[in-house]
């Protein structure tokens, strides 16, 4: 009997990001449950393994962070409900460190499939290591995306959160390696008279399209 083949289906910046209705260690949730916060989904491959475990810990250590920020995080991998709270259990006993969000039991892999977490260069039976940033209003805002080998970085998880916060809030753009009190950038003018008109606001300009102001 021949297996399907997976393809990934990946998720579109700007749309609405896919609704699903899990079983997690925190009970059923449906996506649109969380309309109103900031969600951040991730995937890791599996439980009990060496990077996923670092990385549990990781996202608990800067989970009220994000909780301060209206930020919602709910991991994924393909496993049991079982095996993701004995392992919740064994990292709270073993290493003192308390997973406080919920994880998603995908087991029938239908919110894997539909967040393109299955890559098959990567394995047929386990997720690669996705970020996806979804907004209030349920928009996919952005991805991350990391192979199985190596486990991400919580500043820039962090980083790229508030830029995008900060982004909606003020409506500007962030420069390259911004972080929070940096200055920002001004949407480039789209007009021989926008140019003008620029140059004479009083921003940071370096050219007519690339100026910087303080929040």
């Amino acid at each position: 009997m021949e297996t399907e083949e997976i393809v990934p289906r990946l998720p579109v910046i700007g749309e609405a990001a896919p609704e699903f209705d899990a079983l997690t260690t925190h009970g059923r949730l449906k996506l649109s449950d969380l309309r109103g916060k900031w969600v951040i989904l991730f995937s890791h491959p599996a439980d009990f393994t060496p990077v996923c475990t670092t990385e549990f810990m990781a996202f608990a250590g800067i989970a009220d962070e994000l909780a301060k920020l209206n930020v919602q995080l709910v991991g994924l991998s393909i496993d049991s409900v079982h095996s993701h709270l004995a392992w919740v259990r064994s990292i709270k006993e073993k290493m003192g460190v308390e997973i406080p969000f919920p994880v998603i039991a995908d087991l029938d892999m239908k919110v894997a499939k539909s967040y393109g977490m299955i890559h098959p260069g990567q394995s047929n039976t386990a997720t690669i290591r996705t970020v996806f940033f979804i907004d209030d209003k349920g928009i996919m805002r952005a991805m991350l995306y990391y192979p199985m080998s190596n486990g991400r970085s919580m500043p820039e998880i962090l980083r790229l959160t508030k830029a995008l916060q900060t982004s909606d809030e003020h409506h500007i753009a962030t420069p390259a390696n911004w972080q929070p009190g940096d200055k920002v950038l001004v949407p480039a003018p789209t007009t021989p008279e926008g140019i003008e008109k620029r140059l004479k606001e009083g921003y940071e300009c370096k050219d007519w399209y690339l100026c910087f102001k303080k929040l």
